[in-house]
């Protein structure tokens, strides 16, 4: 395997990069613009864009640079719309929370990312962390480190002891600086003041926990925890920054709370209901399953001492339910985007969603339109990235076989591109 990962290629070695032309030859291309696959076709990168996709395979010039890739399938880089590059599930992952500082957290954050994008996931959005994820986000748009195109949302907005709340089984006695505790609010002012410290710090999208959460150490997992008046104060707020929300609902009351004032994805939607799939439909939301997460934290729930044993049960019942409530969205009609809530579970493992989505029932063509075209929409970003069209930007990636026929080719990403740049090569 070929891996293109000094970061040194990135920052110094762009201009010969994009000095030349590069010329694709692509067996089979599914470009993200159908569910369709396209056989021998040339794709023609200029800089970090798309310039002519061809039928054939169109002779080089003497300058071109050629990959051939004419014994696998082409796809747009993969989006995923719910990673948490910070942190990795392990079985002292409270105790790293408490431990490491910020540097550690960035470092681990930075490592995580190239995972990442070695998986084929060219794009993601980070919706939950320290706020080290929006200095990675720019370290990356800035060439000093490797990794995919973030968007994020900085740190979670919360209520007290709701899920998001970083004191959560600490005790009083070790208190938490001001600064962590600026997402937590409870009142439709402070929702207010959070969504506008949110754009001072720069963040792309805003992330609410709506509701209750299986891996934060409260009895709760289901129940609302934000009032209809702080909803609408905190997605009006948003609306007047140019903010889109992200809401992280299990349970069916929070979920109806958040899509009624407005929210663009629902993250889990774990037992959701058939009025919630009715809200879904009347107001153009996303749903944005995460079925990895909740069966790999109802596997990690198994494991003796892995949790706090508040989360045991949360994590049990969950698993059992995800891919079941995604199903039946799905088969109703909810749109849906593509998510993972990488962090729960090993980074890099992200493509095993479209393993879950298939056995629910979603033909895997549209599981991948869901991981491209789709998810392009959500971020209001259609017009750059989520198809291999003339005048994107040049994500492309390559697995050997035909995910059509078999979903888990998916799991094993062996050419990378990235804004016209190779990563990954074999």
């Amino acid at each position: 395997m070929k891996i293109v990962y000094l970061a040194f290629l990135a920052v110094f070695s762009v201009s010969s990069v994009f000095a030349q032309r590069t010329v694709i030859y692509c067996g089979n291309l599914f470009d993200g613009t159908n569910g369709s696959v396209r056989s021998s076709v040339t794709v023609i990168v200029e800089k970090n864009k798309i310039i002519s996709i061809e039928n054939g395979y169109s002779a080089a010039l003497s300058a071109d640079k050629v990959i051939d890739l004419k014994s696998k399938t082409v796809l747009p880089g993969l989006i995923d719309m719910h990673v948490h590059l910070e942190g990795e599930t392990s079985k002292d992952q409270f105790q790293k929370r408490i431990q490491q500082n910020m540097a550690d957290v960035a470092f681990d954050a930075q490592k995580n990312g190239v995972t990442t994008l070695m998986a084929g996931f060219t794009t993601v959005r980070d919706l939950g962390g320290s706020g080290a994820n929006i200095a990675l986000r720019n370290a990356i748009n800035r060439g000093v480190v490797v990794g995919p195109r973030i968007l994020t949302s900085g740190k979670t907005i919360a209520t007290t002891g709701g899920h998001g709340d970083p004191s959560n089984g600490i005790k009083p006695e070790l208190q938490l600086p001001p600064a962590a505790l600026d997402g937590v609010i409870n009142s439709p002012d402070e929702a207010r003041q959070a969504i506008r410290q949110r754009y001072k710090d720069g963040v792309d999208w805003i992330k609410i926990t709506a509701t209750g959460g299986v891996l934060s150490i409260a009895k709760n997992g289901k129940g609302p925890q934000f009032q209809p008046d702080e909803l609408k104060a905190l997605i009006e707020t948003a609306n007047d920054y140019g903010l889109k929300v992200a809401a992280h609902a299990h349970g069916a009351e929070g979920m109806k709370r958040a899509l009624r004032a407005g929210v663009t994805t629902i993250e889990h939607g774990s037992f959701l209901d058939d009025e919630c799939i009715k809200l879904f439909k009347e107001k153009g939301a996303y749903l944005v399953p995460t079925i990895i997460a909740g069966k790999t934290a109802s596997d990690s729930a198994k494991i003796p001492g892995y949790y706090h044993p508040l989360v045991v049960p949360k994590a049990l019942e969950t698993g059992k339910m995800i891919q079941e409530s995604f199903a039946k969205a799905y088969k109703a009609g909810v749109k849906i985007g593509f998510g993972t809530d990488a962090g729960v579970y090993v980074h890099g493992k992200n493509a095993k969603e479209f393993v879950y989505m298939t056995e629910a029932g979603m033909p895997m063509a549209e599981a991948l339109l869901a991981a491209t075209r789709t998810n392009s929409e959500i971020l209001s970003m259609k017009d750059q990235i989520g198809s291999v069209e003339v005048g994107k930007l040049a994500d492309i990636i390559a697995v050997d076989s035909d995910p059509l026929k078999d979903p888990t080719v998916m799991m094993n990403v062996t050419f990378v591109m990235k804004d016209g740049v190779v990563y990954k090569s074999k």
